[in-house]
């Protein structure tokens, strides 16, 4: 039997997978195995990364859906990442794939498992090794424990990756956890839960890393520090907007997969500000007017569970109501990119790889000039800001496309993951049937911005604040938020701005004044709110005047962005 080792850590040598005879082929980068048998050999040819290599155990063994082992002496099996389409625009839903190969001696066996773990150490430095993984038992439909256990786990242990898991109880635990705990022995966090359980990760890594750094979140240019850790996110949620915008699939076996071969996608963050206090942080929107009034109504009728968004939807679409609003806004530089531009931030997208020249200029370590995008803001601070006022059906700012599998191209669909940028989306009033035309293109293809009252832009800031006729009634109507959180239970997180006021007692001081007024007075109300909320990623923001600034490439995810699934059929 022919094996060849040559000095570049070559190996090739003839294998069996089954009855069938394979000339494997290892190299620095890949890992290949070929038929040997067949005249048309492209069709039984499979090249398989070696950064994509999942595992390799020596014996016969299958993981999903159950595991089981067979030892041994002359075989071992390879698992690796196994693509397939998602019947979606974008996006490839990741399976475990595995090859069974026979070697004619157990040397042979030996040499073929010690390469191919060695490859796979040498040219994926950056896997983890042990995780903190928070599972939120009670979001979109409570099976975050079955998830992780049937799905996660097994796949994690055939990584070799440790795993210390928390299964919360009540909002905050993973956000307080996060402060307050030792995180040296870990490479990252995982959430598995919905978009609330990542925003308490995020809050608890960017809150730790700046109380480590010395810096006052509070101050709105303040050069925040980008986190050591990377976030992984299993989805389990209702919407799991944040997964879906940087996977491109909502699909558990997929995202642990990323999370396993260390894949890393940075991600632009929006902390908003009111006056010299931190309300939130903020990755897919910030919404005011419609999306506000939604959420604000959908809160008093949970008992619905997810049916309760498009019962709040139609309500709040029948009230028919716009806002006066002054709107100021920083202009980013379109040289590199505009929201009108029609592409996509998929997987390896140039704009933000050139962004990140920018943002971090003269490094290849962004995190050690994070302080060069904070410089630039407060420059930008002193520039021209544009304002726009008048009365609008909805304000939103968005750090990505925030899709979702009932809006595959989101809310603004060229916005880019990685390139310190936001999108800002204004509609202005209008009639009943137009702004119906604007929510429907959302689920379709088409331009939901090239309607006549409907602007969009590309910002690094955002102010927003009511006309001074406006202002004495500024928190009118929010009132109701009190008692949701009065209501709250265990399902529901309290985190960022909401978490802050009350415990300073803002909150309870603000809704004193607003006890009996009503957010949504139904469609008989004579007089509708001088003014809405904003609806801050799923969350409630109880102040309106407010200040949002973008942060290029403040946290990494365990992701690549969404894959281009026509450009793989394309190539089948």
């Amino acid at each position: 039997m022919k094996t060849r080792m040559e000095t570049n850590s070559k190996l090739e040598s003839t294998l069996w997978v089954g009855s069938k005879r394979y000339r494997a082929v290892l190299t620095g980068w890949h890992f290949n195995w070929t038929e040997v048998d067949l005249k048309d050999r492209n069709k039984r040819a499979i090249s398989v990364p070696v950064s994509e290599v999942v595992g390799v155990v020596e014996g016969r063994m299958e993981i999903l859906p159950q595991k089981s082992f067979e030892d041994t002496d002359k075989d071992f099996t390879v698992f690796y990442v196994k693509r397939c389409r998602s019947g979606g625009p974008h996006g490839l839903l990741w399976r475990l794939g595995q090859a069974q190969f026979s070697c004619p001696s157990q040397v042979l066996r030996d040499q073929w498992t010690d390469q191919l773990k060695a490859a796979v150490k040498n040219h994926s430095p950056v896997r983890p090794h042990r995780l903190l993984v928070f599972i939120n038992p009670f979001g979109g439909k409570r099976k975050g424990g079955e998830i992780y256990h049937s799905l996660v786990a097994p796949l994690f242990e055939l990584a070799g990756i440790g795993s210390h898991v928390i299964v919360t109880d009540r909002g905050n635990q993973a956000r307080d956890h996060l402060l307050k705990k030792d995180l040296s022995s870990f490479d990252g966090v995982v959430c598995v839960g919905g978009d609330g359980t990542f925003s308490e990760i995020l809050h608890g890594l960017i809150g730790r890393t700046q109380q480590e750094a010395g810096l006052n979140e509070n101050d709105p240019a303040v050069d925040l520090q980008p986190c050591p850790l990377h976030i992984g996110i299993i989805p389990a949620g209702s919407t799991d907007c944040v997964c879906y915008t940087t996977v491109g699939v909502i699909d558990p076996v997929t995202s642990a997969l990323h999370i396993i071969i260390g894949d890393s996608q940075p991600l632009d963050v929006c902390s908003v500000h009111q006056a010299s206090t931190l309300l939130h942080y903020s990755v897919s929107m910030m919404g005011y007017g419609f999306y506000g009034d939604v959420l604000a109504e959908s809160e008093k009728h949970r008992w619905m569970g997810p049916l309760r968004y498009d019962y709040s939807g139609t309500m709040v679409y029948l009230s028919n109501r716009s806002y006066a609003g002054i709107v100021q806004y920083l202009p980013a530089d379109t040289v590199l990119s505009s929201p009108r531009d029609r592409t996509r931030c998929l997987s390896g997208c140039s704009v933000c790889s050139r962004s990140t020249e920018q943002l971090f200029p003269h490094s290849s370590n962004p995190r050690s000039l994070h302080s060069s995008n904070s410089s630039q803001f407060r420059n930008d601070q002193k520039g021209e800001w544009v304002t726009v006022d008048g009365r609008f059906r909805c304000v939103a700012l968005t750090c990505m496309s925030s899709s979702c599998q009932r809006s595959p191209l989101g809310l603004s669909p060229s916005a880019h993951l990685a390139d310190g940028t936001g999108d800002l989306i204004l509609v202005r009033d209008t009639h009943l049937l137009g702004f119906l035309k604007f929510l429907y293109r959302h689920t379709s293809t088409q331009d939901q911005f090239d309607l006549p009252f409907v602007e969009v832009h590309r910002v690094k800031g955002l102010r927003f604040s009511l006309p001074s006729g406006n202002q004495g009634e500024e928190y009118e109507g929010i009132g109701v938020v009190n008692n949701i959180l009065d209501e709250e239970d265990e399902t529901v997180s309290r985190s960022g701005s909401q978490q802050h006021l009350a415990e300073t007692g803002t909150w309870r001081e603000m809704n004193k004044t607003n006890a009996c007024s009503t957010f949504l007075c139904g469609l008989c109300c004579s007089k509708a709110p001088a003014a809405s909320v904003w609806n801050c990623d799923g969350e409630i923001l109880p102040l309106i005047e407010i200040l949002c600034r973008i942060h290029g490439q403040l946290v990494r995810l365990y992701a690549r962005g969404a894959e281009d699934g026509a450009a793989m059929q394309q190539r089948q």
